[in-house]
This record gives structure tokens, sequence and C-alpha cells, in this order.
């Protein structure tokens, strides 16, 4: 009885009700001041990175709030449905902190604390996600982020509140109406409403939906926001029936909020407020939730929290348990299954599919489509019968076209991303075999299955090993190996972090990875022994959902040419209205019934929407589509391609992009002791260790020979699969430099017993034959004759933070053991004994990397009585220490054969080139150099720490020269420095070069410029910056949007994980993969170089200039049409039936389609194409051709009316009359327009190749031109009579092609000669009498202006 009670008492404490604020009031704490403005602009973050993969660069180091990142050009941060009220008044810092932090009030009085003053609902500000810093108000990001944008008034928060108090925390009476969610890893603002429906206004809309025949019904359709205000009344979140999502590009869904009863703790939907710390169970910490509210939006899967009074997230949660690997393997028991399959769903990947009578009434019930609809009736009521039914049959093609292809791009990312098999699951204690569809957090899974050949869901691996390939994420195919978690490891998991901490990156299985092999622990030889992996994300929560969902709802690429050309239509159509009211005046004037009246002057605007108008606006971009992939290079966001067009600055990784991927070891240099010297180079590994005793020189010490030879043995992460070796290409290549042979064992997670020879097969190398024994052995010591078989007892694997891997490796038989590391030369001091290095140390690194080479250092330590246990419990830090540097491994870094070709083709075209790369920043400037992407001769600045590091706010920079140290930079303006008096200045690289100069920067550098310096300063080494060196991903993804920030549109090209974040961040990101739909970035270039990059901007102009000229062809097109039949209506005649069809099927539709077919022009050109429809260099041109067209027919239609054999049109008040000499004349005026039109339009060079290039375009205009000529001239009986075309003179006749041909001839030389300079004209006019309205122009043209010496 008393436990029913205690149940109940912990139910009531979550039940919502009407009282919530006052049941909020009293949850906190006594003697705590609520704030008032914690609600008020709160941004809930999201904080968990869904694309969690092996790389961490899903969200900038110093980046984690959105407040820094950059708007986009369509971007709007204006809400319809949320309300912030205090928007005007001046936010100070500190304020500004707390409202980008989390909101974790239930964390707060979780952790009682005391302080009663500051106990407002604010959490602490978020930590850095890579550093578990504190970000502090010091570090100053910009990124031309403004405040207020962040801020904006939009989504109004519906009140129903009394109170000020209520009013000011963005509550009402019963509790919160809105909130505003950041979700981190989709970098996506979104504001969820809550609604009920309202009874009179649900039957207001019945009523106008029934009494308009419809009419009522589509207009709320296409207008939803209308709708959502007549039958919604605003509602608190936690007794809403639905919501509205509305997102920052005013995207807007009405959703059903999915409510079920629950009855479990709360904990078991939002885990433990402790960050997954087990304590001691308390009913008012982990309370009974009755009722669970979820909301999914785009696949993301949000629930409500009561307390907190906003939803949450879904994918944060992980067990509390999850602590200790030995109990996690006994899996979940079969109620818990159930519960948590109600939380967090199904685990498939499964994309809802609408059927075809679904999309068949979305396609039809679109407001083209209606259009036309009404088009087909008007016309068949005027008894254009013939053109009512080809549009119709047209129409019908173009729905059924658009189902097909959606139906088929569909089912195949349904085919992509949906995988079910069956799976060996432990349940309760017994092994079943179950749909890996019914896997929740918590299963435990066997791996070992053969018949699993991708992970169903992200896990994690719990016992024996296994190599994956995540290309499908990163487009990188080098395989991965994964090792056993550890206890280590599931502390440092956290589900809620932006990416995945690098130690437990090497025990993550990420869903949709693809396995390699999979091997069983080999120290247990029961029947029952399996690799077993731990289920921790499913279905959409995993990598592979969230990469789904950037193919499902890709980011709009800023391009607003669609938008542009349906605000002119709307504008045409204005005019047509005007035509329309001016056509009705002449009819009623005129006497017409009144049923031909209205259908004629509706007729009119019907003309404004020419029908081939859809398909005309993408048919460049889907041309430009097929061209891309026959040159291997995939798409899958086709809107990119018009951005490739407009790109400023390219930025490439360096290793496997501008250079070859798989380096050749040039040698090592090894230092000799006890000279502490380095060697000469050694070419060959028998040179490095020769062995027979005869050919080593007695005066050297081999015990570094033989160090460094055994640190590439061992120290490497290769695996065997399949009698093959897979793995890093320099990895190989070290490997293979050696000559050795390797056999890979198995490593045992976690034993305690010492005798590892009877339980543990770890991997060995041995040397080639000939080399088996180690001459340096005593000959009296019992290891004399013993071959030499190296085992790797344990291993540190490449962590990009350290920059270097280690192994700790054995001598069988030897009681002691060797360290080796390899790594990053600037690495080995932190680590080294200060008197293992050699004096020229420093010299020797310089002199390799000026010349491009890539080096690696060595080190090693000896450890005395190394025994098993010893081994496993030895921390990295432990091993990495007190080392001894052993000398160099040099790799030759050689440029791909075309990438000095494609560099210089790409600034010839004045698009800035900028190398992005890992590598050291000496080596970098050398590549930078060898390709051209910076001048050889000029200076390049490096700037270095004289005072402070990167971590200190009043450090202090100095700019030298790479070359000579005694040319400088301003520290303020980025400008040289006049050399010292003293200097020589006819050395090289003097005076004479400084006017190219250019700047590398490595990454602590780059961190302290964001963080801490001068904006101005920041911004001049963005526009003078060449080569950004010793970049981490994260600072990759954040130089992008740096670049983006100050007005660049920017690309990335790169080939590894490392790039993935920049390659999303991009407006245009270039992956060179194997994969043909990677997506890790929009294109996907299966050719290994950088020539993907011109192909790419080369298709993306001409694909910007052919929907251009499309667009405005079928304006033109829209404008003749318009005129021939105002010109007809004065006299209430009309253009025929089969007139109307011969235009707009014979003569606009093939040329609207083969304008486009016209190929990009092999050169890219300095000028870029424009980009905006509404600029004055499209607008006059475009109305200065109408205005022609509109003489020429004028001319045509005035003097046919003084012929003497002039047939005027004949008077009926009941039907048009198409037979007369004015609707001839105009007819066959305006059918040449059509055709010499689009030879005015077609752009050439330097965008596009000549049209005399595109053949089916020369064969359709001939043909066209030699019908109407026939027409014109001598048409056969039954072609005057279905044309109804009226006789008229040969004199005419000769007139009509004279004005034709004359037309045409003004209209091509005032495109290309008048109308541009008029342009300017205009804009120079413009600017002088509105200068407050003058074009802004791109923030790095100012920069670069300012710094011009």
């Amino acid at each position: 009885m008393e436990r029913n009670g205690s149940r109940s008492r912990r139910r009531s404490s979550v039940t919502v009700d009407d009282d919530t604020a006052s049941r909020r009031h009293n949850f906190y704490r006594r003697e705590s001041n609520m704030s008032e403005v914690s609600f008020l602009s709160n941004v809930g973050m999201a904080n968990d990175e869904i694309f969690s993969g092996p790389m961490s660069e899903s969200v900038p180091t110093a980046n984690s709030s959105f407040a820094h990142r950059r708007s986009r050009a369509d971007s709007t941060t204006s809400f319809t449905y949320y309300d912030d009220q205090d928007e005007d008044r001046d936010i100070s810092d500190e304020e500004w902190l707390q409202e980008e932090a989390i909101i974790d009030e239930e964390a707060e009085i979780e952790e009682g604390r005391a302080d009663a003053e500051d106990s407002h609902a604010f959490a602490e500000p978020e930590t850095d996600l890579e550093s578990n810093e504190r970000p502090s108000l010091r570090s100053r990001k910009s990124s031309g982020y403004s405040r207020s944008s962040a801020h904006s008034p939009l989504l109004r928060r519906r009140r129903s509140s009394d109170t000020d108090r209520s009013v000011r925390s963005g509550y009402g009476s019963g509790g919160r109406m809105s909130q505003k969610i950041y979700i981190q890893n989709e970098d996506m603002t979104i504001v969820v409403a809550g609604f009920k429906t309202s009874v009179l206004g649900y039957a207001i809309y019945l009523c106008i939906s029934i009494c308009t025949l419809g009419l009522g019904y589509l207009l709320f359709r296409w207008l939803p926001r209308w709708r959502v205000r007549l039958i919604g009344s605003s509602t608190a979140l936690h007794k809403c029936d639905w919501l509205v999502i509305e997102n920052q590009w005013n995207e807007m869904i009405v959703q059903q909020l999915s409510k079920q009863s629950f009855d479990m703790p709360l904990s078991s939907v939002f885990g433990m407020p402790g960050k997954g710390k087990m304590r001691e169970f308390d009913e008012y910490n982990d309370p009974i939730l009755d009722e669970l509210r979820i909301m999914d939006y785009r696949y993301i899967r949000f629930c409500f929290h009561p307390f907190k009074d906003k939803f949450i997230l879904g994918n944060t949660w992980q067990d509390p348990a999850w602590t200790d690997v030995v109990p996690i393997r006994a899996g979940i028991d079969g109620e818990e299954q159930e519960n948590r399959e109600r939380i967090f769903g199904k685990n498939v990947i499964d994309i809802e599919q609408k059927s075809i009578g679904q999309l068949l009434v979305d396609e039809a019930l679109h407001p083209f489509y209606i259009f036309q609809i009404a088009s087909l009736v008007l016309w068949s009521v005027d008894e254009y019968y013939y053109y009512a039914a080809c549009i119709f049959v047209i129409s019908l093609v173009s729905i059924a076209s658009t189902l097909i292809e959606t139906r088929a791009t569909m089912a195949r990312l349904r085919e992509i991303s949906r995988f079910e098999c069956d799976i060996r699951v432990l349940r309760s204690g017994f092994w079943r075999y179950v749909q890996s569809g019914d896997l929740v957090p918590g299963d435990v899974y066997e791996i070992t299955d053969p018949n699993l050949t991708q992970f169903p869901c992200d896990s994690l691996l719990l016992s024996g090993d296994c190599i994956v390939n995540e290309s499908m994420l990163t487009g990188e195919s080098v395989p991965v190996s994964k090792v056993p978690t550890t206890n280590e490891s599931l502390e440092l998991l956290d589900l809620s972090a932006s990416s995945i901490h690098p130690e437990v990156a090497r025990n993550f299985l990420f869903s949709g990875t693809k396995i390699i092999r999979a091997r069983r622990p080999q120290e247990d030889k029961s029947d029952e022994a399996a690799a077993l992996a731990l289920v921790v994300r499913t279905g959409f929560n995993t990598t592979k959902g969230a990469l789904v969902r950037s193919m499902l709802f890709p980011k709009p690429s800023g391009f607003k040419f669609y938008r542009d050309s349906f605000r002119y239509i709307a504008v045409m159509a204005g005019i047509a209205m005007i035509g329309f009211v001016a056509s009705f005046i002449n009819f009623v004037r005129l006497g017409l019934a009144w049923h031909l009246i209205v259908v004629r002057a509706l007729d009119l605007i019907t003309i404004v929407v020419p029908p081939a108008l859809p398909a005309t606006l993408t048919i460049g971009t889907n041309f430009a589509l097929s061209r891309l992939k026959k040159k291997y290079i995939f798409c899958i966001s086709p809107q990119r391609v018009n951005v490739g067009g407009k790109l400023d600055v390219v930025c490439f990784d360096k290793t496997g992009t501008l250079t070859e991927d798989g380096l050749d070891v040039l040698g090592t240099r090894v230092v000799n002791r006890p000279a502490n010297r380095f060697s000469d180079i050694h070419t060959d590994s028998t040179v490095l260790l020769p062995g027979a005793t005869y050919e080593r020189d007695p005066t050297v010490d081999y015990n570094a020979n033989k160090a460094i030879l055994y640190t590439m043995a061992t120290c490497h992460s290769l695996r065997i699969v399949d009698d093959e070796f897979v793995g890093d290409p320099l990895d190989l290549k070290m490997f293979q430099f050696t000559g050795w042979q390797y056999e890979e064992g198995s490593e045992r997670p976690g034993a305690t017993d010492e005798d590892e020879q009877n339980s543990l097969s770890p991997s060995v190398a041995r040397p080639p034959p000939g080399m088996e024994l180690d001459l340096d052995e005593d000959e009296t010591s019992p290891n004399n004759k013993r071959p030499i078989e190296l085992g790797v007892l344990k291993s540190f694997e490449f962590v990009s933070q350290l920059r270097r891997a280690s192994v700790i490796v054995r001598q069988f038989g030897d009681p002691s053991g060797n360290v080796y590391v390899k790594g990053a030369p600037e690495c080995m001091k932190d680590i080294c004994r200060p008197d293992s290095f050699p004096p020229d140390y420093e010299e020797l690194l310089s002199y390799y990397t000026h010349r491009g080479f890539r080096v690696i250092a060595c080190a090693t330590k000896h450890i005395f009585k190394l025994n098993w246990l010893k081994v496993q419990k030895m921390k990295r830090e432990e091993a990495e220490s007190n080392l001894e540097f052993v000398g160099f491994i040099i790799f030759e870094n050689k440029l791909k054969p075309s990438t000095t070709g494609i560099i210089e083709e790409l600034r010839d075209a004045n698009i800035r080139t900028v190398m992005c790369t890992g590598d050291n920043i000496l080596t970098a400037i050398s590549v930078a150099r060898e390709c051209n992407l910076i001048d050889r001769s000029a200076h390049c600045f490096v700037p270095h720490f004289v005072e402070g590091d990167s971590r200190t706010a009043l450090s202090r920079l100095s700019w030298e020269s790479v070359d000579n140290p005694a040319y400088q930079l301003d520290d303020n303006t980025l400008k040289p420095l006049p050399p010292p008096a003293e200097h020589d200045s006819s050395l090289p690289y003097d005076v004479s070069n400084l006017r190219n100069y250019s700047i590398a920067v490595s990454g602590d550098v780059f961190r302290w410029l964001v963080d801490f310096a001068s904006p101005k300063v920041l911004r001049e080494m963005l526009v003078c910056g060449q080569v950004f060196a010793r970049m981490s991903p994260d600072e990759k993804h954040e130089l992008v949007e740096k670049l983006q920030s100050i007005d660049y549109c920017c690309g990335f090209c790169g080939d590894g994980a490392n790039d993935c974040g920049a390659l999303k961040a991009a407006d245009v990101g270039i992956s060179l993969s194997e994969a043909e739909a990677s997506v890790a970035a929009p294109f996907t270039s299966r050719v290994f170089d950088i020539s993907c990059v011109p192909e790419v901007i080369r298709e993306g102009r001409g694909a910007l200039v052919t929907s251009f000229s499309c667009f405005k062809y079928m304006s033109l097109y829209s404008a003749i049409q318009f005129t021939s039949v105002s010109f007809l209506y004065a006299t209430a005649s009309n253009l025929g039936d089969f007139q109307f069809l011969f235009i707009d099927l014979a003569l606009i539709l093939p040329i609207a389609i083969f304008m486009g077919w016209t190929g990009p022009y092999p050169v890219l050109s300095k000028k870029r194409p424009t980009a905006s429809l509404v600029s004055r260099k499209v607008l006059t041109p475009l109305l200065g051709q109408i205005v022609i067209c509109v003489l020429t027919q004028l001319v045509g239609w005035k003097v046919v009316q003084r012929q003497p054999w002039y047939q005027p049109p004949v008077l009926d008040k009941e039907h048009s009359n198409s037979e007369n000499s004015q609707n001839t004349t105009l007819f066959l005026i305006s059918c040449f327009q059509y055709i010499l039109s689009a030879i005015v339009l077609s752009v050439g060079p330097p965008f596009r190749q000549s049209m005399t290039q595109n053949l089916p375009f020369v064969i359709t205009m001939v043909v066209a031109v030699g019908v109407s000529a026939y027409m014109l001239f001598d048409p056969a009986p039954w072609l005057v009579s279905l044309m109804e075309l009226t006789d008229m003179s040969t004199s005419f006749r000769i007139f009509i092609l004279v004005l034709a041909t004359g037309g045409f001839a003004c209209s091509y030389l005032a495109e290309r000669i008048v109308f541009p300079p008029l342009a300017k004209w205009i804009g120079k006019a413009n600017a002088k009498l509105r200068p407050s309205h003058q074009k802004k122009r791109k923030e790095y043209k100012l920069i670069a202006e300012s710094m011009r010496i």
C-alpha cells in the first residue's frame, strides 16, 4: 500500500496540469530567486553531433555556439511563431553568454548550489567541446555575425499571461508557448510553437473551402500560415495537440504531436542528471513520467521534458550503467527492450515514401499546375480545343515523369539507407536471432556472424577486433582498425557531445560502415566466444541516419535565381493585369458578349506563365550534371552546380589532393652516437642496418640505426586481410622500405595473467632472410642464436591532437622491452631528453621541409624487466616520456602531375587558391611554391610567437619572412616594413619581391588570431593568407567559415576524413573518393586529382549563364506573345488555335531545350557571370529587347493596315475572328522574333561555347527559320487553312522578312554593344542620385584594396 502511495506521489510530481507555473516555482529550491529572464530567448543547444564520426571537425573548437556561425545568404532568423519580448534592449556580454548556454535547471537543483543570490535557471556556460574549458568573454570570434540577427523578433511567442513576470519569462499562465532550438549538427535553428484546433476556426475553414468550390482549400494549402492563423489556437507546449515548426530559412511544417502513456521513470528517457553518474535512487530525483510526448522533425526525435517545460533532443541518452565493460556484456531483458523501443523507435532508417496517389495530388495541386488546369478550362471554353488537348498531354507527361523520377530517387535512397538482417543478440541471458530493426540501445550483439556485412547501428566494440571501411562516412577508403572498449573509454563516452572523443573512436563502430574483417577474442577458446558489440544509438540517431538526412534535406544554397524568377513573373503578372483591365474596357466599348470579354481578358494573363517554364528553369543544371557524370564527378545536391559558378576562393588539402597519396621513402638520417651528429642519408634498409658483420663500420654504434629500423617495422597501423596489407599508405610505404615480414596477432583487452605466451598471440615483425640474427648480441647471451622476432605487446594509435603514435615491443625471450615512437618533429621536444637532440636538429629539419620533403621523427627508450601486466597498466603518458631521439625518416612529397597546371589555371581566372593542411608549415610552403600556389620569388611571411602562446590573450606575434628574417610585416596593417638600414638588400628575396608577398599561418597562430587578435588583423590575414599548416580538422572547418564571413564564395577540395567538416561547411565541397555518392560533400570525384575543381567551376558558370539565358528567352517569348495578342485585341481579333500550338510546341519547346545544350567554355575567364536576376546587367538588356520587339511588331501592325489588299478583322460579338491581315502579319513577324531572339540571347564565350558548337540548336534554328520562311512566301493551301493565313502581296512578304531581319540586327547589336554600357551608366547614375542605395561591395575586395602596396 505504501509502495503504491509512493508511486502516486512520484507521479503527481510530473503530471502536467494547468498549474504548471506554480508547480515549476515549487520545483526550485527554497530561498532561490527564480530568474525572470531565464527563458526570455532561450536557444536550446542540441549539443549532440549525430555525425560524430572518426573526425572531430563538426564544430570549430572555439565556435561551439551558433552565434559565431555565418548566416547563409538566404538564411533569415526571422520567425513567425516566436516572441522575444526584450529584443530591443541592449544585451550585455554576460547575458549574451548565458543565452548561448544550455539551460539546465534540473542540474542546478540536483547539485544543490547554495548561493541564493545567484540561483538563476542558467547552468554553467557551455564548455569548450575540445578543451573542456569554459569559454571566456576574452575569446572574440568575429565571423560577420550580427547579434541582433540571432535575436530577431520573429516567432511571436503567444502569451496567455496576465502578469509581468510570466510575460518576461516567456511563459503564458499555463507554461511555455514556444521554444527556439539550435540543432548543432544540422547547423539549423528551429522554433516550435504549440497549438490546439479551434472549433470555430475550423468551421470557418470548412465553410470557405466548400463555398469557394475548393479554391479556399487550395489557397490555405499554398499559404499554410494563413491556415494556422485561422484554425490554430496557441497553447502551451505541455498541453498542445499539434505543433508548428519553422526553421531559419522560413520553411514551415505542421506536425502532429505523438502522445503515449508511459509510466516509467524520467531517467529512462532523459538519463540521469549527473552526466550518467550513478546515484542513490530518490523519488524526487527520478519521478515517474505518466505521458511521453514525442516530436519527430526531419527524422530527428525530440521528447518533452515536463520539468524543463521544453523539448529535448532524444539521442543524447546513455544508460547510467554504462560504466563497466563486464556487466554491460550481459545485455538487457525483453521488457527493457520493449520500453526502449517505444522511446527510441525501430532501428531502421526508413524513409517515408509517399504513395503514387499522394505524390500525384501533391504535384497536381502545385500552383503551376492549378494555373495550367485553369488555363485549359479557359482555352476549352474559348474553343482552342487542339491547343488545350496538347498542353494537357504535355502536363500529364510532365507530372508522370516527375512522379517516376521522384519515386526512383526515393527508391534509390531507401535502398542506400535501409538495411535489415538477422542478427544474434543476447537477451535475458540467452542468445537468439532477431531482426536488426528490433535492436535498442543497451543490446549486445555478435559481429563475427558471417552474414553480417555492415554495422546496423552505432555500437561500441566490447570484445574481439575488427577492421572496417568508413568511406561512406568520410570519403576515405583507408581501412580503420577497431579495438575493444575499456572502462576508461566508457568514462569518455558522451553521446551528447558534438564529436566522439578520439580514444572512444577507436572502439566506436559507426552505423553503415562495412566490415572488412571481424575476429573473435583469441584468449577465450570456448564455443561461445564471439566478438561482441554494444548498441548505443539506433535508426536516424546514428551517423548513417544523419548522413541520409543531409541528402533528404540539403541546406538552401543561397542561390536566389529561382526566387527572383518568380518575383519577375509576379511583375509580369502585374503587367498582364494592366493589359487585362485595358482589354476589358476595350471589349466593353466594342460591345462583345460578356462571356467572350471575360475569357479573352483572362486569356491574356495565361500568356505570362508559359507551359515550358518549369522545365527550362532547371535545364542548364540537368545538362551540366549529365556532363559532370561522364567525367566521373557525381553530385548529390544539384542546386550546388550553379553555386560552383560563383566561387571566389578554393581551399585545397595537401597530402592526397595536391600531392601523391602514397609518399615514397627517400631515406633515413640517424643520430650517430656518441658524436651526437646526423649520419648521411640511408636510402636502403640494408645500408641502414647491414646484415653481416663485415659490412658494418666498426666506428659506428648501430643501436640508433636498429631503433629506427625497428620503429618502421613495428610502429604502424597495418592489418592483413586476404594476404594483403591494408592501412595508411604512409605506413605501408614505410614498412615496405624495411623489407620485413609481418604477422598479425590479436590484442588482448584486459588480462591479468603474466604468462602471455599461452593466452596471447601478439603481432610479430620478422626481418628478411639474411638478417634473422641480431649481430649486436653478446656471444655468451642465450639470445645469441635466437632469430629476431619483435612482438608488439601494446600500441598507442596515432592521435591528431598529439601528432604521434607509439608501440611497446619485446624481442621474444628477452625480459626487457622497448618503446618506439614516430610522429611530427615538433612534438618530439616535449617527450625526448634534450641531450639526445643533435645541435643541428632544427637546421636539418628546415633543410628538408624547405625543399618539400615530409619528415617523420623517431624516438625510443628501453624498459627493463617488462612483463605483460606492466605493459597493460602502462599509460600513454608514461610510455611516451623521457625518450631518446634517434633520427628522421624522410618522405618524398611528390606533386600530382596535374596539380601545377590546375593551380595556374585557377589563378589566371582570378580565383584565389589556398592550401589548408595538417603538415609542417615549411613543407607546405615548399609544396605551395612548387605548384605556383604562391609566387616562388616573392617573400612568404610566417607569424610566430615572441611572447606567450596560442592560449594567452596578451601574446605578441612577429611576422618574419621565411627566406630572410630581416624582412617583417607590420603587426597592425600586415604590410611589409622597410628592411633595416644595415641590411644588404641585394640578397635573395629583397625589396623588389615584396609586392607579391604571401602569408603562411600555422594552426596555433590561427587559433590565437581568431580568439584574441583585432578583427582588422584577422580579416587582413584571411585575405593575404595562402598557406594554413598544422591545421586540425576543426580549424579547417573554421577557416572556411571565416572566409565566408568576409563574403568569399568558398570551395574546398579534400580527400580524407579530416576534411569532412570543411567539405560540408564550404559553399561547394568536392571530395576525392571512390564512393560514387560520398555524403561527406555535395560533389564527389572518382578521378583522384584536382582537375575536378575547374570542371565544376566551368559547368557551374555554364549552368548559371544557361539558366539566365533560358529565363530571359522565356520572358521575351511571353512579352512577344503578349504584344501580339494585345495589338489584336484592339480590334477584337486573336491568334488562332494552331498558331498558338505552332509557336509553343514547334518553336519554343525545342529552342528552349537545345538552347541549354551548349557546353561550358574550356577556358576559365577572369570575369564571373552575374548571379542576380534582378541586377541591372540582366534587366536592362531584357527590357531593351522587349522594347525592340514591341516596336518591330508596332511597325508591322501599322503598315499592314495601309495596304490596298488589307483584310480587316470581322467583328463578331460571340467569337473572335482570327483570319485577317493583322493576325497574319503579327503571327509571321512574331515567329521570326521567337527564333532569332534565341540567337541573340544564346550567350557564348567566355562562359559557354559558341552556339555553332551546339549542333542540335543549329539544326533547330535552321529548320525553324525554313518553316517560317515557307509559311511566309509559299505556303501550301492546307497550311494556309490550318494556320488561318490571309493573302498578301509579294512586296509585303519581303517587307516582313526585312522588318524581322532588321529587328534581329538591332537586337543583336544592342545586346552586344548598347545595353552593357547602358547598364553601367544606369548604375553610375543610380549611385549619384541615390548614394544610400549603392550596391554593397564584397568585404574581401575592400580589405584587399586597403592593403595594396
